[in-house]
């Protein structure tokens, strides 16, 4: 079966592109940016990539074409699709139906740490020798690479652990990703307001996180983070399958012993204490979460604690991208105020006294709508220096919003920047040996990274 994917450099459909080949598919895409790095790991695997979304596509004659949520009405090849009656489907519609039938599917649902828990667990069942297939919309350390399709584990079950997605399917299906997972085992990890761009208010979320809920089997189980109100109204409105509480009395909890170690409780006695260098409260619980899933399809939770100490985390996770000077350049995907609170205090609490100078592109949809950018200078209180980027303009990746105004009430400390390079010169001015420089956006922001490891260097 031939299938051309439409919008196939996305995180997700890039993904999905490598696990439909590597299950025997003949696999062609295009994309609006045909660009490494994932143009350069789809043409590794022999998938033949196109630029642009010409009609002229069509001659290649697929069985069917598999639709990016990038792609939207008005799209020159989609409309000849459409005007030709040719089948097309969803990315995750098919992935449900090619990719996930017959699996035990373990999702991880939740407006923050999907990508690391789902890591997490999939690095649990590796080390437990079920070697599962997983989607992950980043690069586990670990693994190396985002996806795989994966074996059969030692009693013959096939393991799928994917990132659950709450943004919607396509233009022509609004309802969640993740509806079309049926996961027997979901994790739920948090839940707040975000994705502007798609939902009207946190209730609407609330609501395709129900949709979820509806999709689990009675023998399935829900692991589901009880600090979270928002959670606890979701599973109020109606569940039909086993529920394990993590950050609630009773259920799953932590007795955390300074930044290194933590005690993991389940019902009431300590089943073990994990020693780690990963930052954060927040982590804590990702790892909770991950151990609770994956004892429900067997691994006991003395062994995952083993696996999770040799856990590596995913690429753009706190990682540290060089050392210059004394200046430490460190990468992170946080990019919602609740995000960025968490990873700046994670960081602080790890460096102590020593400076953090936060670097932040507020470039999600929900971010450029303006929709957080109240609650954008308290999530950068415990920064030492703050330098934004964003100009506001017209354009794809201008804000509508003032960006400065923004961060004024941070004073001083704040400086915001529409042009690279001065956000660069500024960076490197500023930074002394000891400094962190905390780098956060959900983009590729430049190649800013290198760039100021370059500049720092230069400073010698």
């Amino acid at each position: 079966m031939h299938i051309h994917i439409l919008g196939i450099c996305g995180t997700f459909m890039g993904g999905l592109a490598a696990l439909a080949k590597e299950a025997g598919y003949k696999v062609t895409g295009c994309d609006a940016n045909v660009y490494p790095p994932m143009s350069t790991q789809l043409r590794a695997q022999g998938i033949e990539l196109i630029e642009g979304f010409g009609p002229h596509q069509m001659s290649l004659q697929p069985d069917m074409y598999v639709i990016g949520n990038v792609v939207s009405r008005g799209n020159p090849l989609m409309e000849a699709i459409m005007n030709r009656g040719l089948p097309y489907i969803s990315g995750p519609q098919w992935m449900g139906e090619h990719i996930l039938r017959d699996k035990w599917v373990l999702a991880v649902a939740g407006t923050h740490g999907k990508t690391t828990t789902a890591s997490m667990l999939a690095w649990i069942l590796e080390d437990a020798g079920y070697q599962p297939g997983f989607l992950i919309g980043g690069v586990p350390m670990n693994f190396g690479i985002s996806a795989r399709l994966g074996g059969a584990g030692g009693d013959g079950a096939s393991f799928f652990v994917i990132e659950a997605d709450e943004y919607d399917t396509a233009f022509f299906d609004k309802r969640s990703k993740f509806v079309h997972y049926r996961p027997r085992t979901a994790i739920l990890n948090n839940l707040e307001y975000d994705h502007a761009d798609i939902f009207p208010d946190l209730a609407a979320i609330e609501t395709q996180f129900h949709h979820l809920v509806r999709t689990i089997p009675s023998s399935g189980r829900l692991l589901v983070n009880g600090g979270e109100a928002a959670l606890r109204r979701v599973i109020d409105r109606g569940c039909w399958s086993e529920v394990e509480w993590f950050n609630a009395d009773q259920g799953w909890e932590m007795i955390e012993h300074g930044e290194e170690r933590f005690d993991i409780i389940h019902q009431g006695e300590r089943v073990g204490a994990l020693r780690w260098s990963l930052t954060g409260t927040h982590n804590r619980w990702n790892a909770i979460a991950a151990i609770a899933a994956a004892r429900h399809v067997g691994v006991p939770p003395s062994q995952a604690i083993v696996s999770l100490a040799s856990f590596e985390n995913v690429k753009r996770r706190m990682e540290t991208r060089g050392v210059v000077n004394g200046v430490s350049v460190i990468d992170d995907f946080a990019h919602h105020p609740t995000a960025i609170a968490t990873t700046v205090g994670g960081l602080r609490r790890k460096i102590g006294n020593a400076r953090i100078l936060a670097v932040l592109e507020p470039r999600s949809n929900t971010m450029k709508l303006g929709t957080m950018k109240e609650a954008l200078p308290g999530s950068l209180a415990e920064a030492d220096l703050v330098f934004g980027y964003g100009a506001k303009g017209e354009g794809k990746e201008a804000l509508g919003w003032d960006l400065g105004a923004a961060l004024a009430p941070l004073g001083e400390r704040a400086e915001v920047f529409d042009d690279l390079s001065a956000l660069v010169t500024a960076v490197v001015a500023a930074a002394q040996p000891g400094d962190s420089v905390l780098v956060m956006s959900n983009g590729g922001f430049g190649g800013v990274h290198q760039k100021l490891l370059d500049a720092l260097g230069a400073t010698k």
